[in-house]
């Protein structure tokens, strides 16, 4: 069944938006995963887990976003402690990420994104949906999407139209009472993501402790597997599946001051 918004015709899309009018948008990034992981690694795993949710509890999933979050801020390569490393590992300049090769300084990057996240929602409810869902892959994302659906709401608190509801989601939040140390980067947590989705990108060879850099986390990425993968999927599809029906079901309620996000 295809669940891809921009994969799908109009008529598919009006069936799925009838019987669950949510919208998933998956929020990545581009940035150092170590050796052993793809640079999309945080995309690969937002959108799989949207597709999960949308398979599970209805709703449809529209592209994932890679672009327009800070490069200068909450970004492993511009990390003091691992911006020369990664420049020397991937053979680039050593001042290849300072802030002055990017038009905008790193505060504009962040409200360019808020911004480019507020017509994301604005662009979702244009075609009808009731709620959307920004899944975030790339962990800072989750205060950048939150800033957008408080921004958007509030814009749109007294218009003549329905608005839109909007949450944001990321599985370490959602799991940290029931797996303990929940997330990383690039450790054991996402590449046994990677390993269970997308295990065609996932070197594991490549994750001896020798070669291991710019690992962030208590779970050691060579010890992955593809089980713990799908135990951290299903269990983060449970939860959000959960709160997006219990949002639906509540409807108007959830669209005043001080909203559920």
């Amino acid at each position: 069944m295809e669940l891809r918004f921009h994969c799908m015709r109009p008529d598919q899309i009006k069936a799925r938006r009838k019987a669950f009018p949510a919208a998933y948008v998956p929020l990545g990034t581009l940035e150092w995963h170590g050796f052993h992981a793809p640079m999309g690694a945080d995309g690969l795993q937002a959108e799989e887990l949207a597709l999960r949710c949308a398979k599970r509890g209805g709703g449809i999933v529209f592209p994932t976003v890679y672009y327009g979050e800070s490069r200068v801020n909450s970004l492993l390569e511009t990390d003091p402690k691992y911006r020369q490393g990664i420049c020397e590992r991937m053979d680039l300049q050593p001042d290849a990420f300072d802030e002055d090769k990017f038009p905008y300084t790193g505060m504009q990057q962040v409200e360019h994104c808020n911004h480019h996240l507020i017509h994301i929602i604005s662009e979702v409810a244009s075609y009808g949906f009731k709620l959307v869902i920004f899944v975030v892959g790339h962990y800072p994302l989750i205060e950048n999407a939150r800033c957008a659906a408080i921004t958007y709401n509030q814009w749109a608190y007294d218009k003549k139209w329905s608005r839109i509801g909007a949450m944001a989601a990321a599985d370490y939040l959602l799991l940290r009472d029931r797996i303990q140390d929940a997330g990383d980067h690039a450790g054991g947590w996402e590449t046994s993501h990677l390993l269970a989705s997308h295990p065609s990108t996932v070197d594991l060879g490549l994750a001896s402790d020798e070669l291991q850099y710019g690992i962030m986390g208590t779970r050691n990425p060579a010890a992955a597997s593809s089980e713990f993968g799908n135990e951290i999927y299903d269990l983060a599809v449970e939860r959000i599946v959960e709160r997006a029906h219990e949002w639906m079901m509540k409807g108007v309620e959830n669209l005043g001051h001080g909203m559920d996000l």
